[in-house]
């Protein structure tokens, strides 16, 4: 069952509005909200490992793992728990507070590779990480036995606005995300939920996106925001890559219209300059994926992520605890 939303602080037209207005009167306006709610000295650092490649059987127009796509990424089986849980010492050595872990699954099937995912959930939480995971579609009961192993997060992308939702994807709808996002709320786990630009879609669709978002009752905890990686293979290989104000805009809306979510700067990072990556934290970004991928697709090199983060004054948030 669809959770109920909450009345929206904004309507659709009024985010229209927001994601319209002169890109520097929004972002300090964004600032602003920013610090009323987090220190902005500190930025969330995650890492993401892929447990399971390849072979999903969705149709999604941007991934490099679909079935439907002839992209260079292989099937391959899923990770033991041990070589999971190996990366996952790793990533917290390297200053990560959060370990992720995806499978390229259409949803979660009860058996012996739920059981491992679970065994893996148990292990990173016994590390003193958060856990958090992307398994695709979910059910209730499977929703609670995660939140039984100790989970903390739950990743399930709605990807886009609901105008063009269709134009991306065709083996599932929006409304199948939404009914995910349920099971995981009334399970008690934390909503990690976001979208992608640059799939050619309108700021129309990205203002429906955030709208969606924004008026989820309650708002996500975790808002990644990507940028298309247009992988050879995939239905999305020749978009163009989008302007990066529009990444910096869309994160600014997304800081005023859900102030104490943390916004997570995601997917294209390694093709965005300093610059860009540095107006995107005033806007209100406080999260990164760190290490050299984020499942299939590159992110930039841990030396230049540490160099950025030095230059613009911030620090992980593990360092303080």
């Amino acid at each position: 069952m669809t959770r109920t939303r909450v009345a929206p602080t904004l309507s659709l037209t009024e985010v229209e509005a927001l994601l319209a207005t002169p890109l520097l009167d929004l972002v300090f306006r964004a600032a602003g909200v920013h610090r009323a709610h987090h220190d902005p000295r500190y930025v969330q650092c995650s890492q993401l490992l892929s447990v399971k490649t390849g072979g999903c059987p969705e149709d999604c127009g941007y991934c490099s793992q679909s079935a439907h796509s002839k992209t260079p990424v292989k099937r391959e089986a899923l990770l033991s728990v041990g070589t999971v849980l190996e990366e996952a010492r790793a990533a917290k050595a390297a200053g990560a507070d959060r370990f992720c872990m995806g499978a390229a699954w259409r949803e979660v099937r009860d058996g012996r590779e739920f059981d491992s995912v679970l065994d893996m959930v148990r292990g990173v939480k016994e590390l003193g990480l958060e856990a958090c995971v992307t398994l695709g579609g979910l059910a209730p009961h499977q929703a609670a036995k995660l939140k039984d192993a100790g989970l903390d997060y739950y990743n399930h992308n709605l990807d886009t606005g609901r105008s063009h939702f269709d134009k991306i994807i065709s083996t599932h709808s929006l409304d199948d995300r939404l009914q995910t996002l349920s099971a995981v709320r009334d399970a008690g786990i934390h909503v990690c939920s976001g979208g992608i630009l640059g799939m050619g879609e309108s700021r129309t669709a990205r203002a429906e996106l955030l709208h969606q978002l924004a008026t989820l009752d309650p708002q996500p905890e975790s808002v990644p925001i990507n940028s298309l990686v247009a992988v050879e293979g995939t239905p999305l290989a020749g978009e163009q890559r989008i302007d990066w104000t529009e990444m910096v805009r869309t994160i600014a809306a997304a800081r005023v219209l859900m102030p104490k979510a943390v916004i997570r700067l995601s997917a294209g990072r390694s093709e965005m300059t300093d610059e860009a990556q540095a107006f995107c934290f005033l806007a209100g970004a406080n999260s990164i994926f760190f290490g050299d991928k984020l499942l299939t697709t590159p992110n930039p090199e841990p030396a230049r992520d540490a160099t950025l983060l030095a230059k613009l004054g911030l620090t992980a948030v593990a360092s303080r605890k």
